[in-house]
């Protein structure tokens, strides 16, 4: 599908890539990984044409249609079905064109229609706004009435119809809540053609992901398997190399010494020379290229006795509008609390309701003496001053603060040196995220209340987040889409639904099978379809087997393969003579444990590509 041969990519004088070369087999769904800045961003906008290389050669399978979400969210007095329908251009320009054809041109575009599903569309729109938290009248609301992140949303339902054969998706969850989160990862987990996806989010990568392509030092290194492996593939890599870095400097220490001692001695001077040429051809292993470690640090106040919040019968809204209602609940200072529930239900109203920044309508509110709430935003970065800097932040805040106790609290967050300094324009999205969680925390809280706060973080960032909150021994309630960050950091869960706020029963992956069981719960609902052309029918089945088929043979080739290996491997391991070089049992045990792993993940991408063939062929032979 792709190829991208010995490519340079410099953006603003700055190297992103230094003959980088990558290998996309369709009908693969690989994940695009790396630190914060190294320039993922820009490889997906290389690889849509928006940005061309220095040099190399960027080679995509001819006729291949592109997907990308479009940066701009959409807006208008559009609805978001309509937006999405007229995403397809082809539909609407025939649909356009079908009223007052000639008999001859309608009969062509009717058959065109037939061919593309022109009259399933609309229910295919409606069932992806759907899992992206859209209802039935949300769906028909003009687009302006809704927040960026919902239009964005709607961009993303956009490209997601469109199904092209390439889907570039540069964290799709950004703007999603965790239901929406769960939905896009199970679509995505059935999508047929080829998927390259930037994302941060552990679970979603490990869900979504069979191969991990790593952007490190301006080189793309693959990886098979989902998150979980590759970080367990790099680690041995990284230990691999280091140990024969290690042996190769010990053996050029010892040829050295040799060399020194013996070089001036005629009976030793032709075996000092032949030293000398041995370490010239000794090709230097690379040190091993360790990524320094994310640190977070959360202050925290001193602790009220309990309960820091308590309410009875509380009820909170914003005019006229009740969001919330029926609110009797408490938090004591050991609480870790993670808000479940649908974007729109509610978790940010009761958010800043506990944060002091939205009264009660009705019943009663009681605050500890001495609770300091921190509260992180999910929308706070957009409040940052892009002309000022991250000293300039907290200066304004503690005008008489010297400034290196500015960059010690600064420093807390990662955010050292010219980093400090740098116009928050100019600063990343992750690094806006620390300057905020450090606005926050700079009148040390007792309770932490953090809407979103993974957004821009990558998963170094978000472990060191998980590391710091764990650590922190004042109150914890917490809204994210990010799984790993709720299961690593809560061990309560509220659910905020029907106008209300609850107690949870269960755990997240509870909370995900409910959803699943509901959302399949309302297909078993929908009416039967109305009948399907045939011809249509075969060619869209065509056209969905095509890639599942080629999938599957290459997962069984590479099976077989990765199989045939681990026998020669086996038999070598056999053969009592190898075991006079340790070493060598060593490597292949290594080597044999590596494969065991393929091949498992060889055999579960073949299982799943025949059990969609054998899916989408048992659909045809019931219809």
């Amino acid at each position: 599908m792709l190829d991208l041969v010995d490519v340079t990519l410099r953006v603003a004088g700055r190297p992103l890539l230094e003959g980088a070369s990558l290998h996309l087999p369709a009908g693969t769904r690989m994940a695009l990984v790396g630190r914060n800045g190294t320039g993922k961003t820009s490889l997906l906008r290389l690889i849509a044409g928006e940005l061309q290389p220095d040099a190399g050669t960027v080679r995509l399978q001819a006729g291949a249609r592109i997907g990308v979400v479009e940066q701009e969210a959409p807006g208008g007095t559009r609805s978001p079905l309509e937006v999405v329908l007229a995403a397809d251009r082809e539909r609407a320009r025939l649909l356009a064109e079908r009223v007052g054809a000639d008999p001859v041109r309608g009969a062509e575009i009717e058959e065109r229609l037939r061919a593309i599903g022109a009259d399933a569309a609309p229910a295919r729109a409606a069932r992806i706004l759907r899992g992206l938290g859209f209802d039935e009248a949300a769906q028909s609301r003009p687009l302006a009435s809704f927040s960026g992140g919902w239009r964005m949303r709607v961009a993303l339902a956009c490209v997601l119809f469109l199904e092209p054969d390439l889907l570039l998706l540069d964290e799709p969850t950004n703007h999603l809540d965790l239901e929406a989160a769960i939905w896009l990862e199970e679509h995505l987990r059935r999508y047929a053609r080829t998927l390259l996806f930037v994302s941060h989010d552990r679970d979603f990568l490990n869900a979504v992901a069979h191969k991990v392509c790593h952007l490190h030092g301006g080189k793309l290194v693959v990886y098979e398997g989902n998150y979980d492996a590759f970080e367990r593939q790099r680690r041995e890599k990284l230990s691999l190399q280091e140990k024969l870095r290690e042996r190769q400097e010990a053996e050029r220490a010892r040829i050295t010494a040799f060399v020194a001692r013996f070089r001036y001695k005629a009976s030793k001077a032709r075996q000092a020379q032949s030293r000398l040429k041995m370490l010239e051809r000794m090709e230097p292993i690379a040190r091993a290229i360790l990524e320094p470690e994310v640190h977070f640090a959360l202050p925290c106040g001193r602790v009220p006795p309990p309960p820091l919040v308590s309410m009875e019968n509380v009820r909170v809204g914003y005019g006229e509008t009740i969001v919330l209602d029926r609110l009797s609940l408490r938090i004591d200072p050991d609480d870790r609390i993670a808000l479940l529930g649908a974007n729109g239900n509610g978790k940010s109203t009761f958010a800043k309701l506990l944060a002091g920044r939205l009264a009660p309508r009705s019943g009663e509110l009681t605050f500890a003496r001495g609770l300091i709430a921190g509260h992180f935003a999910q929308h706070q970065i957009e409040a940052l001053d892009p002309e000022a800097t991250a000293l300039d932040h907290l200066a304004r805040l503690r005008p008489a603060m010297p400034e290196r106790q500015l960059r010690e609290l600064l420093a807390r967050f990662g955010l050292v040196q010219e980093r400090a300094t740098t116009k928050a324009k100019h600063l990343s999205g992750g690094q806006k995220t620390r300057l905020c969680l450090c606005l926050v925390c700079l009148e040390p809280p007792n309770l932490l209340i953090l809407d979103e706060p993974t957004n821009h973080l990558d998963i170094d960032s978000r472990e060191a987040l998980i590391e710091a909150l764990n650590a922190f021994e004042g109150a914890l309630v917490l809204i994210s889409h990010d799984r790993h960050l709720v299961e690593a950091t809560a061990d309560r869960l509220w659910l905020v639904a029907e106008g209300t706020v609850r107690a949870f029963d269960g755990d997240v992956d509870d909370y995900r099978r409910l959803l699943l069981e509901a959302s399949a719960d309302r297909k078993a609902e929908r009416p039967a379809p109305r009948p399907i052309d045939p011809r249509n029918s075969a060619a869209e089945r065509r056209a969905r087997l095509a890639p599942l088929r080629q999938r599957a043979r290459a997962a069984e080739r590479e099976f077989e393969e990765l199989t045939s290996r681990r026998a020669a491997i086996e038999r070598e391991l056999g053969d009592p003579a190898l075991y006079r070089d340790g070493s060598a049992v060593a490597a292949r045990r290594r080597e044999l444990a590596d494969l065991v792993e393929k091949i498992a993940a060889a055999e579960a991408r073949w299982l799943e590509a025949e059990a969609e063939i054998e899916a989408i062929e048992g659909r045809s032979s019931a219809a």
